[in-house]
Order: C-alpha cells, then structure tokens, then sequence
C-alpha cells in the first residue's frame, strides 16, 4: 500500500461482464493510500485534469500521464495451479494424466519434503508469477505442513494475493508409498494448524470487502482418487467449523479436480461405486458448494453440469493442461451459457507455461476446436427436455454487469463458437475473481476494489519482438483511439510476454513487472 494517493490518467480497461469490457483511453483513476480505487472517471480530456483533481482536493503532482501505447488492465487471477510444479515446467508432455502423475509429479513433490529445498523453489516461483502478472492464485502446495507455510510466507513477503493449500492425499495404494500421508487424522490436523498458522500472517479486521486478508488457507483434497471418504468427510467439517468459528470473516475455499481425463473419471468411479457421477462424489461428502474451484471440467455430463449449478461451484478452465496431457476440450461457451462460474488456470506443470497469457492464447484455440467440431445435439437441461419450456434453465449465478461504454454487439451465446476477445479478457481477471469468490475485492477497475493491476506496454523498446509496437500509438478522436486501446490489449494479450508487463500492482502496492527493483 502507498502512504499517498496514486492516480494515473490515459487507457484503462476493464472487463464488465462475459461479453462487454470497458475500453477508455481517456481515463482518470485514483487510488488511495489503503490500496484502493477511490474514484474513477471513464472519459475526461486531459486539460480539465488540474480543474477535477483541485475539486477532489488533489495536486496534478500526483498524476502520472501514461503515453500512448501505455494501459492498465485489472492483474490476472489463476484460479489453479501447482506451485510445487514449477520446477518441472516443460518435462513429462509424452504422458497422460495418471502416467504423468506417477512418473514425473509425484517424485518431484516428494523433494519438497526438505524444506530448504521449499524454501528456495517457492520464492522463485511467486516472484515470478507476480512479474508475468498474476495478482492471484490459487496455490496447490504438497501434503508437507512445514513446506506449505513457507509457501505461504513467500506470498506474504512478496505481495501476491493468495489461496494456499496443502495437498490431502491418505488413500493407500493410489499414491507412492514415498508420498502418501499416514491417514486421514494425520491430515487433517496438519491442515487445521496450516489454517491457523495463515490466518496469523495476516489477522482479519473489519467486515465484508475490507476484511478479505491478502493470503488465506484454501482446502485441498488433490482429487478424488487420492483420497478417502473419511478425509474428504474430514474436510468438510474443517470448512464448516471454520465458517461457523468465525462468521464475520471470509467463508473457507475449497479447490481439487474433476473430470479431467477419462480414465481417470472411470478409476474414481471404481473406487467410489455408489456415486452417480465424478461430481457426485463431491456433494455426497459435502465438499461440492459455492466456495468450491473445480479444476478442468473437461468431460462433465448433462447431470454434473446441472450439479455444479445447483451448488453455484466455480470452474477453472486449464486449456494448456488439457491440450498438453491429451485430456480433452472443455466446453467452456456451453458452462457459460448456463451460467456457470468460470475462470482460467495454468495448472503448472500439466500446463507448460506460467504466464495467464497462454491459458488466455490456449482458451481462444480452445473454443475454436469447438467451434469446428460443433457438439450435437446441443446440451440438453431440464427446461429443454421433452415436456419442459425449451428455454434455458435460469442460472444460480448471474454476475453484476455495468453498463458498457463501447457498443459492442450483443453476445448472447457461446456454446460452439470461437471465444470473443472480450470473454477471454473477462475469465483471465473478473471471472477468476466470481470463481474464487472474490469479485468485490479484485477482477475489474470499481470504487472500493482493491488496486490489483498491470501497466502494460506495447511499445517496440519493451524488447518484446512478438508485437508490432510500430502501430501502437494514434492520436485522434475518442472513437480512433478507444480502437486503438482495444487492439494494443489484443496484441499483448495473443502476442505479448512478460517484457510487456511493466509494473505489476497487488492492492496498491508495486510487487513486479520488468520495472521493480529485487
């Protein structure tokens, strides 16, 4: 956080929904001195500046002028990823999911039981999370207790917004025996103290938005697979004590897979015979609501899907790590139709690529695979049965939208059809936000929202050869050059890499980019 008022005036976007963002290349914003937005006006000629700031009692000695080819978006929200994987970034892609885990996963994370071995890896990998731009994630740590808290001490010092979870895994025969824990009791007690040792790092004060602490404890069961009835029942009552313990503070998140790859869905199925579906197994033992992150969701069926909506769960979209492991395509345009909550992930190291700009590049092949392979007959709800109204089923989950400044076509549906630009933009920050149940704290530019935002340039002496800088300046009407805006974020966004990235802020504090000082 500053000591004093920041406030920056040229481009800013910010997403508004699934299908419209805001794109204002004449922006004034002011962030205060606890990190948030104060105040912002979308179009404001910059010659009336010294007149507006004097009415809101500030100096233009504040103001940083950004130059053309310069914008601010929101920071990107990871809503999945392994930090204990990192190390492992670009080796095992001859696998699939459960060969990969066996023969490359699990033995690295077996390393992390050293703790100055954690200790090393996990600020490397935060510090460089930070500086490719994501201002959350959402940390899967491994079943270590020690190496988790100093996961989560690395998040603290750095800066980054952060979910931390050490990793359930009791069940006997399904994990190495070098990398399993003794039992679910064992377990659970050392999540119990990883809970309490988080929530000291960063004591609640205050209600509602403001009393969202930077780092917090994120319930892990790995995946069903891993784990057994007693520990998955265990989980749910570590989440439900804690919500009831402490009723004014931020409600227990809870993250693990599903659906990733079809064996793997077949397997869980085999140990779990009395479930329904993969998604079944999740709300038999309580750990399927509203605060839950379900990562891939890649071979959801007709009933899972209405599942997952019932209880209003989020879905984090990993496209690399299902293209890269060969788990398949998920849906991603048919779960937003229906009104899920959606959000992209990394998923480090089944996905090869830190950066949220390659989820964004993977989630746009992504839907046009789709988009040429159209699925047929459409999904089928209960509304669109035979009997029923033929009009899609009322989703539990209906974002806040503004209205947007730019009049932008509608779009009204996404199953089947190549993603917009406007869509991907939006689960890379405020879908991740709605996923991770953050969206009144981060994901978009509001009054009261924490700053967590990316500088950005496109300019040719960033040395980021992938993008046409020559092109990234215009001057001319509002009109040119809210254009101009909305296709130099096109640029970075498809072609852009960390060089790009030029300042990196986490609730108004400067944690990274290619201009912060180590």
């Amino acid at each position: 956080m500053s000591s004093s008022f920041s406030i920056f005036y040229g481009g800013v976007v910010t997403p508004v929904d699934a299908s419209h963002w805001k794109a204002m290349p004449r922006c004034l914003l002011a962030v205060d001195p606890s990190g948030n937005v104060a105040w912002l006006i979308e179009h404001l000629e910059e010659n009336t500046i010294p007149e507006v700031l004097n009415q809101k009692g500030r100096s233009t000695v504040d103001v940083v002028i950004l130059r053309k080819g310069e914008f601010i978006v929101p920071g990107f929200i990871d809503t999945h990823t392994h930090a204990a994987q990192f190390p492992n970034l670009g080796v095992g892609g001859q696998y699939e999911l459960l060969d990969w885990l066996n023969k490359v996963t699990f033995p690295k994370e077996a390393q992390f039981k050293d703790a100055e071995f954690a200790r090393e890896a996990y600020r490397d990998v935060v510090r460089r999370s930070l500086d490719y731009g994501t201002t959350t994630s959402c940390y899967y740590a491994t079943l270590h207790l020690k190496a988790t808290t100093i996961l989560a001490d690395a998040t603290h010092e750095l800066g980054q917004r952060a979910f931390i979870g050490k990793c359930n895994m009791d069940r006997k025969g399904e994990s190495p025996e070098y990398y399993i824990e003794e039992n679910a009791k064992t377990s659970l007690q050392d999540t119990s103290t990883l809970i309490s040792y988080i929530r000291a790092l960063s004591p609640v004060s205050g209600h509602g938005a403001t009393s969202e602490p930077l780092v917090q404890p994120i319930l892990t069961p790995r995946f069903a697979i891993s784990c057994t009835s007693d520990l998955l029942y265990g989980v749910r009552d570590l989440a439900h004590k804690h919500d009831e313990q402490y009723p004014n503070e931020p409600r227990m998140r809870i993250q693990t897979h599903i659906s990733e790859n079809r064996s793997e869905i077949e397997y869980t199925l085999k140990l779990f015979p009395k479930a329904k579906s993969y998604a079944d197994v999740y709300d038999h033992h309580g750990v399927l609501g509203d605060t839950t992150i379900l990562a891939h969701a890649v071979h959801l069926t007709g009933d899972e899907i209405e599942l997952i909506k019932k209880k209003n769960a989020g879905i984090s979209h990993c496209p690399t790590s299902n293209f890269n492991l060969r788990s398949g395509v998920a849906p991603i345009g048919k779960y937003l139709d229906e009104g899920m909550k959606v959000g992209l992930g990394t998923d480090v190291s089944g996905g090869y690529s830190i950066s949220m700009l390659n989820a964004i590049q993977s989630a746009s092949i992504a839907s046009k695979v789709i988009a040429m392979n159209p699925e047929t007959p459409a999904l089928q709800t209960k509304s669109s049965l035979p009997g029923g109204n033929n009009q899609l089923a009322s989703p539990p989950f209906t974002p806040p939208s503004e209205s947007a400044s730019t009049p932008n076509p509608p779009i009204s549906r996404f199953a089947n059809r190549q993603l917009p630009i406007q869509t991907l933009f939006y689960l890379a920050t405020l879908g991740g936000a709605h996923v991770c149940n953050l969206s009144h704290r981060t994901g978009s530019f509001c009054p009261g929202k924490g700053f967590d935002a990316l500088l950005v340039s496109v300019l040719d002496e960033t040395g980021a050869i992938g993008v046409w800088g020559k092109e990234a300046t215009l001057q001319g009407d509002l009109d040119m050059e809210r254009k101009k805006l909305e296709e130099n974020l096109e640029r970075f966004l498809f072609c852009g890499d960390d060089r790009n990235i030029r300042k990196v802020w986490v609730q108004g504090r400067f944690v990274g980019g290619k201009t912060f000082q180590r």
